[in-house]
């Protein structure tokens, strides 16, 4: 009852947002159409790795710049999925274990790779393992949607998430906050949660030399009872760190060093066994949010990151630049799967994921013209040394396994003016990937490589000054790689996975810049589909076996009622299935791909009353999600509200702030082939508090 009445509130919300936004709206568009205080504001981006505004990009992308993400209280880039049509961050179960879904293309944490990369700075993450980056002093994130692999390369093929930070100048900036919450629901503890937050940026030496830091603390109780101590098992708390160094000994030239560190000090996975999981290793199931364990689990995982960007100035339209990078994630953690008084499986993984990398690109752009071409290459080093634990021999193993490998890729794309309304874009890129793998226990060794070739072509027509359309055509993939567990030839490797991408989409602005909206529909044809192929009833490898299509529509929209009120909205709508696929368990043809929600949206409306009163309300929705390729297990489709209200002074802001106010419980139940429920995060209010300098 409580979930239907929730659904039945957030939908009523939304409604009401809409139509009284569009209401207001059409009442005022004749007064205030001129007014330059109602235009929405122009958001140049680097989607394209050269400045352009985002409304002349021809692609699905989603902006959020510091102020969206501050306003819209978006923490993390699960959150931040919320706001972009057909995306999404699976929650694995512990931090830094988060896949993304993005257009129906998912990859399994386990795999080491992933469908939709993050970049931050343009430091490349390219696996689901380390997924985050705090969105702290940023300047703005960007996703795009549809294959990058033309200027981005592998593990882009759905699309790619890029945050940019602010860069430290001339003007003193300091802000200090903190956010003291409550969750609406727990098992255990004290249902409590903090963060701290300060950053600060200046001039060392004015127009020369300049320096950022920015820190944050988060805190959070667990909400899982263990019973066998009374205490919660699945406490979050996280330290991060960022330094920066900005110098520019003259005009032309610009480089900035950065380091940055994210370590967590937190318990264990926040997870359960289903039926089928308990049934497996002859155990009864738990109640919802206990477990009975007799180890204590723990993540104390952590990512560091140093990279040093130079930007060159050859002329006032010619510009090279380079990024250099190194960025290693230790994946160290201690669980006990079987979630019981019984040492039935217990896993202690000390994983370590180490990339270097560097791109060298030179890029031209003129009025009628923009190109660049680049150099890539990176270095892989992972080394995963995993011990299960078990008082049943044969499910007792050592894992002491080294992964290397190079990549070695040379692009470039073309932006032609062919007429004053019609522009040419094509891009490609070759990649050659070579990779070993080595089992220290077994004593083996296995080398293999990869190359692809990525091709882009997109045409865009200018109808007004404010209305654009284009199409375009593009490849994806994603890399190949090893099957650590695999004891057949046969299925030690795999190859990459390959797409073609079809989207036709529209960009535009009404009403003298005061409502966006954007529109596309696309369709993916996936071959060599990368897919967990069940070789006998009990042993599955990750194989190429599967061909599936991806079809789907996406809108946008943005409007500035008054000079007080904006309203905003996003739909994904998602189509996804199998088109060929068969194993020893049967024939999937026609069924979902897993991950991938039938439709996401979002609709908000955001006052802002003399620079002073705040209050912002926001309706999330997810369709329903198959977790599995045989469509067994699901998700059910669910709703979420979050709230905000404030006053804002000068240099102060105070907040009151609600996530999920209804507690809405949405949890992955079926997880892992059925075996486990990965809990959803409970509903939460806080206070937050702002200093600004």
């Amino acid at each position: 009852m409580k979930t239907f009445k929730s659904r039945v509130i957030a939908q009523m919300m939304a409604m009401c947002l809409l139509f009284t936004g569009l209401d207001v709206l059409a009442e005022d568009v004749s007064k205030q159409s001129n007014s330059e205080e109602l235009q929405l504001e122009t958001i140049t981006v680097t989607a394209q790795k050269q400045e352009e505004k985002a409304q002349e990009v021809p692609m699905g992308i989603t902006v959020l710049d510091t102020v969206a993400i501050e306003d819209g209280n978006v923490e993390s880039i699960r959150e931040l999925a919320d706001f972009v049509p057909n995306f999404l961050v699976n929650d694995e179960g512990a931090s830094g274990a988060n896949s993304p879904s993005m257009r129906g293309i998912y990859a399994m944490v386990e795999t080491r790779t992933s469908a939709s990369a993050l970049f931050v700075d343009g430091v490349p993450i390219l696996t689901a393992m380390g997924f985050e980056d705090t969105l702290l002093d940023i300047e703005r994130v960007e996703i795009l949607r549809g294959p990058q692999g033309t200027l981005y390369g592998k593990n882009t093929e759905a699309g790619a998430i890029s945050i940019i930070t602010r860069q430290p100048d001339n003007n003193f900036r300091a802000k200090i906050s903190g956010d003291w919450g409550k969750m609406l629901s727990a098992e255990a503890g004290n249902q409590s949660k903090q963060a701290y937050t300060l950053n600060f940026s200046g001039p060392i030496q004015e127009d020369r030399f300049f320096y950022g830091i920015a820190g944050k603390f988060y805190q959070r109780d667990g909400y899982i009872e263990n019973t066998n101590t009374g205490d919660a098992a699945d406490d979050r708390k996280h330290w991060f760190g960022r330094l920066q160094l900005r110098w520019t000994p003259s005009d032309k030239l610009d480089i900035s060093l950065i380091t940055a560190r994210l370590k967590y000090d937190e318990g264990s996975v926040n997870m359960r066994l289903t039926e089928a999981g308990a049934s497996m290793f002859g155990l009864s199931v738990t109640e919802d949010r206990k477990e009975s364990s007799n180890l204590e689990g723990f993540n104390k995982s952590s990512s560091e990151t140093q990279s040093l960007k130079v930007r060159y100035n050859l002329s006032d339209l010619l510009t090279v630049t380079s990024v250099t990078a190194r960025r290693v994630y230790n994946d160290k953690m201690t669980t006990d799967w079987d979630f019981s008084p019984m040492t039935i499986s217990h896993s202690h993984k000390d994983n370590t994921y180490t990339k270097l990398s560097q791109e060298l690109r030179l890029d031209y752009s003129s009025e009628s013209l923009q190109w660049l071409i680049g150099l890539y290459s990176d270095n892989d080093m992972d080394e995963f040394d995993i011990e299960m634990e078990s008082d049943f021999p044969q499910m007792a193993k050592t894992i002491d396994r080294d992964f290397s490998g190079q990549a070695q890729a040379v692009f470039g794309q073309v932006n032609y003016s062919l007429t004053s309304n019609l522009n040419a874009i094509g891009g490609l890129r070759y990649e050659n990937q070579d990779q070993e793998y080595e089992n220290h226990v077994a004593n083996t060794r296995i080398e293999d490589s990869w190359n692809e070739v990525s091709p882009k072509l997109a045409l865009e027509y200018d109808w007004e000054p404010d209305i654009m359309t284009y199409a375009s055509v593009s490849k994806g993939y994603r890399s190949g790689g090893f099957n650590v567990y695999a004891t057949n030839s046969k299925y030690a490797t795999y190859d990459e996975e390959k797409l073609i991408s079809y989207e036709i989409g529209l960009k535009s602005l009404f009403q003298n810049n005061r409502i966006m909206l954007n529109g596309a529909v696309f369709l993916m044809d996936i071959t060599d589909m990368q897919v967990s192929e069940s070789v006998t009833p009990v042993l599955s490898y990750l194989t190429n076996a599967g061909e599936a299509t991806s079809k789907g529509i996406e809108l946008e929209m943005m409007a500035k009622v008054s000079e007080s009120l904006k309203v905003q909205g996003s739909l994904g709508y998602l189509i996804s299935e199998f088109d060929d696929f068969e194993d020893s368990k049967g024939d999937y043809k026609g069924n979902k791909v897993p991950f991938a929600p039938d439709y996401n949206y979002n609709i908000g409306a955001q006052y802002r009353f003399r620079d002073r009163y705040y209050a912002r309300a926001d309706v999330i929705g997810y369709g329903e999600m198959y977790l599995d390729k045989a469509n067994d297990y699901k998700r059910d489709p669910y709703q979420i509200v979050n709230a905000r209200v404030g006053y804002e002074m000068e240099n102060l802001d105070i907040y009151l702030y609600g996530k999920n106010i209804f507690d809405e419980e949405y949890n992955v139940d079926g997880f892992f082939g059925g075996y486990y429920v990965v809990y959803s995060d409970p509903g939460e209010f806080g206070l937050q508090v702002t200093y600004r300098y």
